[in-house]
């Protein structure tokens, strides 16, 4: 990954996410914060280094516009000396120069372009460098307001389910307790109708043995 292009992630990450997502917030944070300080280094040293380039494509751009000049001057020397051989002679050197000439032109005009991207991108990693250095605080003290937040409300839900857990074993004893009632009630009564059938056969038994004793009695 180039230069600009680790620069631009740095530039385009979102700090509120970065700190969302990491495991350690605080150790993500200063962690960006010192990957932003090294490539803020690198692109100033990149700045410096295209600054001088352009400078010496700049005098070479010059030098070959006077070679131009002075080779074309001399060709114009020669054909006033009538001398049409040195002429052409200037003249092809003349020529030469201006290629040169437009050659480091179109040199000179990337080099500005590369500088200006520098100075752009060391521009807004200085910004993004400044946002996250005044953020740092703030963000680690968020995201540690949130996560107390959360153990909280985490607490609260493991209170709560503690609570529906009591309330539903008094649920359950009170059906348990209606549930003995209840059977307590089917043995009393099963009881009670066990007792009337053994009085009535105890009366028929009763009746039978006196019908038979007042026939023996006839």
């Amino acid at each position: 990954m180039g230069l600009l292009e680790r620069v631009s992630t740095l530039v385009r990450a979102n700090l509120n996410d970065l700190i969302d997502k990491a495991e350690d917030p605080e150790k993500m944070i200063k962690q960006v914060i010192l990957d932003m300080q090294n490539q803020l280094l690198q692109v100033k040293t990149q700045v410096a280094i295209a600054i001088a380039d352009q400078h010496v494509l700049a005098k070479k751009l010059q030098e070959n516009q006077e070679k131009t000049a002075e080779w074309t001057r001399k060709a114009e020397m020669a054909v006033d000396q009538k001398k049409d051989d040195l002429a052409r002679a200037a003249l092809e050197r003349s020529v030469s120069y201006h290629s040169l000439t437009e050659n480091f032109q179109q040199q000179l005009a990337d080099q500005k372009v590369q500088v200006e991207n520098l100075k752009t991108a060391l521009q807004k990693l200085e910004q993004k460098l400044a946002e996250a250095q005044a953020k740092k605080d703030v963000l680690i003290a968020q995201h540690r307001r949130a996560r107390a937040a959360g153990r909280a409300s985490d607490a609260q839900m493991a209170a709560g389910e503690s609570s529906s857990a009591a309330t539903f074993d008094r649920m359950r004893d009170k059906v348990r307790e209606r549930e003995a009632v209840s059977n307590a009630k089917a043995e009393l009564l099963s009881d009670d109708v066990d007792g009337q059938l053994a009085a009535l056969e105890k009366q028929e038994q009763v009746e039978k043995m006196l019908a038979e004793l007042k026939a023996k009695r006839g």
